[in-house]
């Protein structure tokens, strides 16, 4: 291979992981961005997530870059870069290694951390050089999973960690029930449901309900509701998401003049608030009534239809008046909310069991 395909440094190798490599070097600012991508995070056409960097954040890029272009500018902090492949690692002496680069097909390394130092670096006019920390991982999954971890303990967006969660393995607890409830958000979203393009994600800021405010009914759901026991066995996934997507497609029905053209700030059917109050309503039809198509879920929510100040009016909640937009999406006011609808709505099942006519009874014939 000809040597101007193979870049290489000296780099001091960490004793940590037995199933990874970690080294440590020096390397000027546009040498990184030869050997390193930074791979911003996106949808294809079919709703497929590729890559995991947030989009670039110009104004910290210009604070970051008018600092180093001052001459006593110092920059300790290390770019994390990954390595999946096309890397090879030679020891010269304990602790001190030889990194080969192999670059014959394009950058094989992804940027981990310090995107945005790197792309202001990218924009100076002298050599800089940073520290490297170079993490050999095994496969692109494990890399993903390095992504969040590491970036998990500092402030990047939270929706943007949570929408990598399905892609990565071996996560702590913690993250692992997240996982499912982002996967099943994401679906909503990408998927022909009820709810495509609705939810606000990285790969969907057009979109108008929070993914947060949506992962949180799907995990409640999950713990304690009836998609506890669809999840399991085959197709649970897809029968969750069908669920979601019906009940969603009754709601729309059933209040179209809060629920099309409107936003969180015009209608409360779209805010935190009552989306949440609505996921409360959702458990109720589907384990009280047993509804799962979208005209089990209508006539359900029929009773409410007249009792809600989406758009405009007064909420009478619990001999509390409230103008339609003073509910803000904070504990007590989502209680106070889940609290009255759920009540309607049990009510209505009440008085619809009542109205149930009696099973008939086979007679038997009476004794001789």
């Amino acid at each position: 291979m000809p040597l101007n395909q193979v870049m290489t440094y000296l780099a001091v190798c960490a004793q940590q992981s037995s199933e990874h490599k970690v080294l440590s070097f020096a390397a000027k600012a546009a040498d990184v961005l030869r050997f390193a991508t930074i791979d911003r995070i996106g949808r294809d056409a079919q709703g497929e997530l590729n890559g995991f960097q947030r989009p670039q954040v110009a104004a910290h890029i210009r604070e970051i870059r008018d600092y180093l272009e001052k001459p006593d500018a110092v920059l300790p902090n290390p770019i994390v870069v990954a390595f999946t492949e096309r890397v090879s690692v030679e020891e010269l002496e304990t602790g001190v290694v030889r990194l080969s680069i192999d670059m014959s097909a394009g950058a094989p390394g992804l940027v981990v951390d310090g995107q945005q130092r790197l792309s202001a670096l990218a924009d100076l006019d002298r050599d800089f050089q940073v520290f490297v920390s170079a993490l050999i991982c095994r496969d692109e999954a494990e890399l993903r999973r390095q992504f969040v971890l590491i970036n998990n303990t500092k402030p990047l967006p939270k929706s943007l960690i949570y929408e990598l969660l399905p892609t990565v393995g071996d996560l702590p607890p913690r993250l692992s029930r997240r996982s499912t409830a982002s996967d099943l958000t994401a679906r909503l979203n990408f998927e022909n449901t009820a709810l495509r393009g609705y939810i606000k994600q990285h790969t969907c800021p057009e979109g108008i309900i929070a993914d947060t405010v949506m992962q949180k009914i799907i995990m409640e759901s999950l713990s304690n509701g009836v998609m506890r026991e669809l999840i399991r066995g085959p197709k649970g996934v897809e029968r969750c998401v069908r669920l979601v997507s019906n009940f969603f497609e009754a709601v729309k029905k059933t209040w179209p003049e809060a629920w099309h053209g409107q936003k969180p700030n015009s209608s409360r059917l779209l805010h935190g608030a009552g989306i949440q109050a609505m996921g409360d309503v959702m458990e109720v039809l589907a384990e009280r009534a047993g509804a799962r198509s979208v005209e089990d879920f209508r006539d359900g929510l029929a009773s409410l239809k007249d009792k809600t100040a989406w758009t405009s009016g007064e909420w009478h909640l619990e001999g509390e008046v409230r103008r339609w937009n003073s509910l803000q999406n904070v504990n007590r006011d989502v209680a106070l909310l889940k609290h009255y609808l759920v009540g309607l709505v049990k009510a209505d099942l009440r008085r619809k069991a009542k109205l149930a006519p009696a099973p008939l009874l086979e007679s038997t014939p009476a004794p001789s």
